[in-house]
């Protein structure tokens, strides 16, 4: 999933910032986001983050974060207006 911020930094620029996050869905909320999620849908989530570590084929420990995702509020105008929890 990915954040989109615009706002206009010192020098009166605008600046668009785009953030990548990664989610993990189950049961209901993964049937509801497969069958209705596509590029560019616009979502609410409500979910827990998750911190975890790993260590890669060099020896080096590697820390990434998700978000497991509780609720999925579908905003977009052609999709259903649907919670599934």
């Amino acid at each position: 999933m990915a954040t989109n911020e615009d706002y206009k930094n010192s020098k009166g620029e605008k600046i668009s910032e785009t953030q990548w996050h990664q989610l993990i869905a189950w049961g209901k909320v993964a049937d509801l986001a497969e069958k209705f999620l596509r590029k560019g849908s616009e979502v609410a989530i409500e979910g827990k983050l998750m911190y975890n570590e790993f260590t890669d084929a060099g020896g080096v420990k590697r820390y990434f974060t998700e978000i497991q995702v509780n609720e999925i509020l579908l905003l977009d105008k052609k999709a259903e207006k649907e919670i599934v929890r």
